[in-house]
């Protein structure tokens, strides 16, 4: 859960910035055109992007507060484990002594082993094993001080072999090294677009949420002389629905692992399900096609821009880009906010070079003349940099195997604010007792979600076509 809320708290931080560069461009422009006070529509802008800041540190203070809960539970847990290396089971510390005339621990014919007690030290936590262990360590320091003094010209009672690492010549003596606290969680990617569109808490108690709307609306004319009839039009309504789903996962674990494994592995996970949920959420937000359900890739009536090329280049694309926005200005009549790609794409775009083979799309600091993108950060997910003006954020669940040879991927424009991404209170659940006749626990993490990406068309552009290939570099 720690990483999940980590993974969310850079999402927002992102998020945050982003909208700072925003109200920064809003005032440079008003700035840069000579004006002393910002226009009507900058204005609005300007206080829309602020709200949206103020929410956004709400969000990210809350996620601050339960981040620092769950780190003083991790330094709880090191500190106990900490006290219990040190003192063991019975309670006492024991100090560095001198090693005179005592018999060594592990000799050649007695009765310990070093590699039992060090199963048994490590899997079990024996505080016999751990005191023999320590024991022997201040034996091994204590003779070697007393051999660097001269005390003693070699080791007696130690037999020297040809020996190696390899099975049969020794190698069994040599134990792997399992390094449990540093294990490799799984690799996956963030929920980029889902974080970037409105979000809404999920209302109680239902299964589907749905707007009105005015589908067309009143009308007005010149009137053609006093005292004649006004243009009179009637507006129509119709609603469109969100129907709420259900996205859930589960992992049964024997009760054996839970008991004997070193390390709390219904955390591992857990976490690796809420880790998973968030690929699925953003799946969601961007690709789902079901009735009421769509994703911004599969909604009916948005801008849809075609590039076709058997050669791409950034170059071409460019103008398709400028296309996207437009068209969200002209039907939506007011302006997209935000540009997601693929990291693949991105990469591709910042590879390109001009005939001179100066680099296309630089560094922001640079202060570019003939750029056509700009910069800001090296991330493989969330914000980079801008394009036409506009920010753009890398997610890898962007899909790359559309189109009819399933290798395109797609660049979505959108204005974020007019999709709304209805989300509930996760839920993590471990039940032992569904399992109990098997020894097992089922381990549960699932919540709820709606998405309302139909509610303007007009406010989504889809760059897609051949042009959007796998890039080469």
């Amino acid at each position: 859960m720690l990483a999940y809320l980590r993974k969310q708290m850079q999402s927002a931080l992102e998020a945050r910035a982003a909208l700072k560069t925003e109200i920064d461009g809003i005032v440079k422009a008003a700035e840069d055109a000579g004006r002393e006070k910002l226009s009507a529509d900058e204005q609005t802008a300007f206080d829309a992007k602020r709200a949206e800041i103020r929410a956004k540190d709400g969000e990210i203070e809350e996620l601050d507060g339960k981040i620092k809960e769950l780190e003083e539970d991790e330094q709880r847990e090191q500190r106990a484990a900490a006290i219990h290396a040190r003192h063991g089971q019975g309670g006492e510390r024991r100090e560095r002594v001198t090693v005179t005339s005592e018999p060594e621990t592990y000799r050649k014919g007695g009765r310990t082993s070093y590699f039992r007690d060090l199963f048994r030290a490590q899997m079990k936590g024996d505080s016999a094993a751990i005191e023999r262990l320590g024991r022997n360590d201040r034996e091994v320091a204590d003779r070697l001080e007393r051999i660097a003094r001269g005390a003693e010209q070699a080791l007696e009672g130690l037999e020297a072999r040809a020996l190696t690492t390899t099975d049969g010549a020794g190698g069994e003596f040599v134990p792997p090294l399992w390094m449990i606290n540093d294990y490799v969680a799984l690799a996956r990617g963030g929920r980029v677009v889902a974080d970037q569109v409105r979000p809404m808490a999920l209302p109680p108690g239902t299964d589907s949420i749905s707007l009105p709307r005015v589908a067309t609306g009143t009308a007005t004319a010149e009137q053609a002389t006093q005292n004649t009839a006004v243009q009179n039009t009637d507006a129509t309504t119709n609603s469109v629905t969100a129907a709420v789903a259900t996205i859930a996962g589960q992992q049964v674990v024997a009760q054996q692992l839970l008991d004997q494994s070193p390390i709390n592995m219904d955390q591992i996970l857990l976490a690796d399900l809420a880790a998973d949920y968030a690929v699925k959420a953003d799946t969601f937000v961007i690709n789902n096609n079901a009735a009421n359900k769509l994703g911004l890739l599969n909604v009916s009536g948005l801008n849809a821009i075609t590039y076709t090329d058997a050669t791409p280049t950034v170059a071409e694309l460019y103008p398709k880009g400028a296309d996207a926005v437009q068209q969200i200005h002209t039907g939506r009549f007011l302006p997209g906010d935000k540009h997601f790609m693929h990291p693949r794409r991105w990469a591709w775009m910042t590879a390109a070079v001009d005939t001179a083979g100066r680099p296309l799309v630089v560094p922001a600091a640079n202060m570019p003349q003939n750029a056509l993108a700009s910069f800001d950060a090296v991330n493989s997910e969330g914000f980079v940099g801008t394009w036409h003006g506009l920010p753009v954020y890398l997610d890898p669940n962007i899909p790359i195997n559309l189109g009819a040879g399933t290798n395109e991927d797609r660049i979505i424009t959108l204005r974020s604010t007019d999709v709304i991404f209805f989300e509930g209170t996760p839920q993590a659940e471990a039940f032992r007792e569904t399992k109990a006749d098997q020894l097992s626990v089922l381990l549960r993490f699932y919540n709820y979600a709606a998405l309302h990406a139909s509610r303007y068309p007009k406010a989504i552009s889809i760059i897609a076509g051949t042009g959007l290939i796998t890039p080469t570099f």
